[in-house]
């Protein structure tokens, strides 16, 4: 993925109503190639490491079932917090996942996670 590619897919998430946070995350070294946001309390350097564990588990999963699917979503839902992890699908960034982190009370959750999949659909590796 180039640069400006990822600098547009990180500023279009923080674009998201309510966002905090944003990364885009290779879950083969559970590092964040990019980052936008975040705080103290949300390090995203953390969050894509243990989000990657979250994504490989479900991915191990699925596998073990035998289930032709892929992962579209995974949202998880905090008492203040929804973070929302979207695999890239493109065969050219396989092993990429979008992190976004939303403000509930700021946030239209149905509509962040169109966006999300505007975003990855759109993004060029």
């Amino acid at each position: 993925m180039n640069m400006s590619n990822m600098d547009i897919a990180l500023k279009d998430m923080m674009l998201v109503d309510g966002a905090i946070g944003a990364a885009v995350v290779d879950y083969t070294s559970g590092m964040a190639l990019g980052t936008s946001g975040g705080s103290k309390a949300l390090d995203l350097g953390v969050a894509a490491a243990g989000n990657t564990e979250v994504v490989r588990a479900k991915m191990r999963t699925i596998d073990q079932l035998g289930l032709k699917d892929d992962i579209e979503d995974v949202l998880i839902t905090l008492s203040a917090q929804y973070h929302i992890i979207r695999p890239v699908t493109g065969h050219k960034a396989k092993g990429l996942f979008l992190y976004l982190a939303l403000d509930r009370d700021h946030a239209n959750l149905a509509l962040a996670r169109h966006r999300l999949k505007n975003i990855e659909e759109t993004l060029e590796v």
